[in-house]
Order: C-alpha cells, then sequence, then structure tokens
C-alpha cells in the first residue's frame, strides 16, 4: 500500500453485531481481535474513532444479506471501505473452523495481501430499481409454483384439460366449471385458483412500478437499447440492466459472462484441460433472466413486427448487432442440437453468448451518451 501505517480493519457483519478485527501494513504485525459491537451508528462511530489512533484506516465486509448501507455510512465520514465478494474469498482446504472472530481476521488478512476481490457497489437509485425488479422476477416464480401446485392436485384427480394453450382465456372458464370429487378438496382447489389470481395480480403492480419509474432512471437508456434484441422483453432489459450498473467496468464481454456466472468451470493440471457445468458464481438474477430470454432462439431468425416496432428509435448500429445475433445464436442452438446436447446446455451455451452481444450493445448506448 501507498501507506505504511495504513491499519486494515475487517468486519463480519451480522444483523446485531459487528465482530472487528485489525491488523497493521507490516506482515510481521499481528491480528488484533478489537471487540463485537453493535450495529448502531454511534456504536460505529465509536469504533472509528478508537481505531483512528494507529493510523490511516481501509475496512472490508462481506457482501451479504446486510447490504451497502455500512459501505454508504463509512464512505460518508471519510473513511476507505471495500465490499468482498464471499465466494472468491481465498480460504485453505484443510480450515474447518469458522466463527465471526476468525472471519473478521481473514478478511483483514485478505484486504492487506490485495486478495480479495470488491464488488460493484450500487447508487441508492439504482439498488432502488433493481429491488423493484427483483419483487417482479420472485413474483413471477410465485405465479408459477401456484399453477404447477394446481396442476398436480388436478392430475392427482384425474381431471386434465384437452386444450392446446394452458391458462389462457379458454383454460380459465374450464376451471371455472370444474367440480372435484369432496367438498374439502373443492375449498383446495378455490384456494389455489384464488392464490394465483392474487400472485398474477401483484405481478402486474410490480410490472407497473417498474415502467412507472423507469423513464427517470439513470439506466433507462441502455435498457431501451435491449429491446432490439429477440427475447429480451421490457422486464428482461430492466433487471439485465439493473442488475449490471455500468457496463463501461466490464472491460471484455468474457467479464461480463464471468460476472453472470455462464462460463464453464475448469480443473486442468498439466497438459489436461478438463471444463465443466458453468460456474453460476455471478449474479442469478440476470443470468435467470438471459436463460429465459435464449430460448427465443431455437426459432428460425425473424425480425418479428414487435421488435421491428420497438427498435424503430434505437441505434441502427445497435439493431445491426440484434440481428447479427439471430442467425448466429440460432445455429449455434441447431448444431449443438444436433450434436445430442441437452436443451439446457444448449440454451445456456446460447445465454452466454447472448450476453456477450448485449455488452456490445450496451457499450455503444454508454458511448453515445
Amino acid at each position: 500500500m501507498d501507506n505504511d501505517s495504513t491499519v486494515f480493519v475487517g468486519l463480519d457483519v451480522h444483523k446485531d453485531t459487528i465482530a472487528v478485527a485489525r491488523v497493521g501494513s507490516a506482515t510481521s504485525d499481528p491480528v488484533i481481535d478489537v471487540a463485537t459491537i453493535g450495529t448502531q451508528h454511534y456504536a460505529i462511530d465509536r469504533m472509528v474513532t478508537k481505531l483512528s489512533g494507529h493510523g490511516p484506516l481501509q475496512f472490508v465486509y462481506e457482501a451479504g444479506p446486510c447490504g451497502f448501507w455500512l459501505h454508504r455510512y463509512l464512505t460518508g465520514k471519510g473513511q476507505r471501505c471495500m465490499v468482498a465478494a464471499p465466494s472468491l474469498i481465498p480460504k485453505r482446504p484443510g480450515d474447518r473452523i469458522k466463527t465471526d472472530r476468525r472471519d473478521a481476521r481473514n478478511l483483514a488478512l485478505g484486504l492487506r495481501a490485495g486478495t480479495l476481490t470488491a464488488v460493484h457497489i450500487p447508487g441508492p437509485e439504482q439498488e432502488a430499481f433493481r429491488d423493484v425488479v427483483r419483487a417482479w422476477q420472485q413474483s413471477k416464480r410465485d405465479v408459477a409454483k401456484g399453477k404447477q401446485r394446481l396442476k398436480a392436485l388436478l392430475l392427482r384427480n384425474d381431471l386434465r384439460y384437452a386444450g392446446k394453450a394452458s391458462w389462457s382465456e379458454a383454460h380459465r372458464r374450464w376451471l371455472a366449471t370444474l367440480v372435484l370429487p369432496s367438498a374439502a378438496q373443492q375449498v383446495v382447489f378455490q384456494e389455489l385458483v384464488d392464490t394465483i389470481t392474487e400472485r398474477e395480480a401483484r405481478r402486474s403492480r410490480f410490472e407497473a412500478q417498474m415502467a412507472e419509474l423507469a423513464p427517470s432512471w439513470s439506466g433507462y437508456p441502455a435498457a431501451q437499447a435491449l429491446l432490439a434484441f429477440r427475447g429480451v422483453q421490457q422486464a428482461v432489459a430492466y433487471g439485465v440492466v439493473a442488475e449490471a450498473g455500468d457496463f463501461a467496468r466490464f472491460s471484455h464481454p468474457r467479464r461480463f459472462m464471468a460476472w453472470l456466472g455462464l462460463v464453464p468451470s475448469e480443473h486442468s493440471s498439466g497438459g489436461t484441460r478438463r471444463q465443466g457445468g458453468i460456474t453460476k458464481t455471478g449474479n442469478r438474477w440476470a443470468r435467470t433472466l438471459l436463460v429465459e430470454a435464449a430460448w427465443a432462439y431455437r426459432h428460425n431468425p425473424k425480425m418479428s413486427a414487435i421488435i421491428e416496432t420497438r427498435a424503430q428509435q434505437i441505434d441502427p448500429a445497435i439493431r445491426a448487432i440484434a440481428w447479427k445475433a439471430q442467425p448466429r445464436l440460432t445455429h449455434k442452438y441447431r448444431r449443438m442440437r444436433a450434436r445430442g446436447k441437452q436443451h439446457n446446455v444448449i440454451v445456456t451455451a446460447v445465454a452466454r453468448e447472448l450476453a456477450g452481444f448485449l455488452w456490445d450493445a450496451a457499450r455503444i448506448v454508454a458511448t453515445t451518451a
């Protein structure tokens, strides 16, 4: 580090407590357990004041369910703070003891050694919009789970819909006519139908909230540009951009793919190279959306009327990238299918390559803004 007197402070943050450990810049300096404090602002202020007498401070804690409020509070006080990616923290294979104090110690040592990887800290506006998008995704899953439970109940009672499209208007009219064998089962059936209706209404409210907030959101131009791509609906575009934030932080499309967790795992040694399934160590919210979008590329390349309408206000260079993606990704899907690959493996590979096209489009928006 530039300043030899810097004190590195590891924080193991929980809902009600924070374990604190510090270590000096010299490799010979011992790690000192400072204390376990509360999460109140006055307790944090007292800890900072106590440690400031030892030299300039640099804090670190793991990203987790407690969010980024501590980072914002410390940086607001003029302190340096890093939020580390938990999955990328080095761990010794033989270490089988885990305590809050040891975690704080390891964070302080990792910060001093430079072995920690920082996560992207979203701004308050981006985080607020991202929370709405994530709530929409969760409500979407809730609807799917409710429908699965209802269809399972009907299957157990040998009630089968003869139509083609489930959850169409015709299917819902058919549901309204059903009478189950017993009164108890009829109650369960009706409760499940009402649950689906309620969850669909909640999903619609989140979609309306996204549409209302999006025009004033800083990521809106990038999200609109992604609508030129097949399979990328409005909510999908909002989700990917809200999770990624500034695409300029990814210097290469492979870095964006790795952040999504879509790159294959690898265990190679000597002249042997072994690759496995995707790492899944990145952002699962954006990864899920891209995998869903990738299913659209199993069809023949086509510029549909919907995509053409959406693309009218989009940069021609981005529209050209979106069209280039269609035949390439469709060909990739069919080539892998001909080799006998499973559908999920194929779609994941298509999603990885689609991420590269989206990165290219988003970078064009960033350079022209």
